[in-house]
């Protein structure tokens, strides 16, 4: 959605301007209405995960071990409930929006072994098995209660910001650096040897509830985000972002366990593969420590090149666009090339990209947009997203192959208030008489005096 101009834009690219002079209404808001995007994927062991998903059966008998394979799995959401747009000014384009989002990002690398034990310990033979347990991951969710203002620097720059506030609801972080099992059916045990480090915001199931969703700070949190872009005469646009660099403090009752531990599961033919697995995963919570600690969140750096071409004497558009975002704490990233084709108020994107996860994904999207109302949706990865639907509605592990995977994303919004007119055509336009220079014009001086 870079370069759209819908409100979506707006909010998550601070220096992008979402009003149309002489067209758009003052006000602008998706009034509750569908706004998100949800996308998760995972590599390595397809056919397992696939009949899991489809079928609902969980079989892991053919899955081959001491591979040293590592599997990665990861997943995002981010809705917007709730958006509020203000056009602020005439002179310096200035734009001031509130908004109120729901947050969710997990990225986690997992063993082949760690899959066939959820299955049963009968996978493994009596031979001793090195690094069985070394994953490695974070799921992290929250609310974010934003401010964003953009202005215009001059005629081909802009700067914006979003300032946030952030509620912290759920998070767990594992990493295992060294582990061993050894079955020993003579003596009817496993034994189980795991070194590393676990953190979480709770400990048990039980502890999780639809009250968590209500944003109550108690695990409070900041968050920063920074834009800028640039206009050339020649019709090419720059932009670039540093985007939510903030963190969370999770309260006291979190918990911390630095894990070094070797566990004797004893008695196994009278315990169920459920009891053994509990039994295994309680090594990381066992004689953890309640205290408080910061998690940074999912921050992002963006870069993005365009141009648009109009196609003849025609109302087509062509606008190519080269978007790269990299993770700043986190592993991931993503490479795009959009190729918008637009005709008046419609627009289709066909979208090439590539997953510094190492998956390539082909995208499409559509937009109709006016200056006071807009309506999107598209995936950022079509193809697996339309086998994965399907394999799930006929709950048939046959279709579909490679990696898993889906994306969607949707958003409705409108404007409403008076027209924002050009100062020829109206005597109430907002801005007009305001001859104090613009905020970033202020800032930047006020810098440059000190040097």
């Amino acid at each position: 959605m870079f370069n759209t101009k819908t409100l979506f834009d707006g909010f998550e690219n601070p220096a992008q301007k979402t009003f149309v002079l002489d067209s758009s209404r003052k006000f602008a808001s998706n009034f509750f209405l569908p706004y998100f995007g949800l996308s998760g994927a995972n590599k390595g062991n397809s056919d397992l995960i696939r009949l899991a998903i489809n079928e609902g059966k969980y079989n892991a008998q053919n899955l081959p071990l001491r591979t040293g394979n590592i599997n990665s799995a990861y997943e995002n959401i981010n809705i917007y409930l709730l958006t509020f747009r203000i056009f602020k000014s005439y002179k310096w384009q200035k734009e001031l929006g509130f908004s109120w989002q729901l947050r969710s990002d997990a990225h986690i690398d997992y063993t082949n072994e760690t899959l066939a034990i959820l299955d049963t310990y009968k996978r493994f033979d009596t031979n001793p098995y090195d690094d069985v347990f070394n994953n490695d991951g974070y799921a992290q969710s929250y609310h974010q209660f934003s401010m964003t203002y953009r202005e215009n620097y001059n005629k081909r720059i802009a700067f914006g910001v979003k300032l946030s506030l952030l509620s912290g609801i759920t998070y767990n972080k594992l990493n295992i650096s060294d582990s061993y099992l050894l079955l020993d059916p003579a003596n009817d045990l496993i034994n189980v040897r795991v070194k590393g480090s676990y953190k979480a915001s709770f400990t048990e199931t039980d502890e999780l509830s639809s009250r968590n969703l209500i944003p109550t700070f108690k695990n409070p949190g900041m968050a920063f985000s920074f834009g800028t872009s640039y206009q050339a005469k020649s019709g090419v646009f720059l932009m670039a972002n540093v985007k939510d660099l903030g963190f969370i403090k999770w309260r006291k009752s979190a918990y911390i366990n630095k894990i070094n531990s070797i566990v004797n599961i004893q008695n196994l033919s009278q315990k169920s593969s459920t009891q053994i697995n509990n039994e295994i995963a309680d090594v990381a919570t066992d004689e953890s420590d309640s205290a408080s600690f910061y998690s940074p969140i999912n921050a992002k750096i963006d870069f993005m090149l365009s141009k648009a071409f109009t196609l003849s004497t025609t109302d087509f558009t062509y606008t190519p666009s080269l978007i790269i975002s990299k993770n700043l704490f986190y592993k991931g990233g993503d490479a795009a090339f959009v190729n918008k084709l637009k005709y008046r108020d419609l627009a289709i994107s066909a979208i090439p990209a590539y997953n510094f996860n190492n998956l390539f994904f082909v995208g499409l999207q559509g937009v109709y947009q006016t200056p006071n109302f807009e309506v999107f949706l598209g995936s950022d990865n079509l193809f697996k997203t339309v086998t994965q639907i399907n394999g799930a509605v006929n709950r048939d592990a046959g279709i579909g192959s490679g990696y898993n995977g889906a994306s969607f994303y949707m958003g409705l919004g409108f404007k409403f208030g008076n027209t924002v007119e050009h100062p020829q055509n109206s005597s109430t336009m907002p801005g007009i008489g305001d001859e104090q220079k613009s905020f970033f014009q202020r800032l930047f001086s006020v810098f440059s005096k000190k040097k």
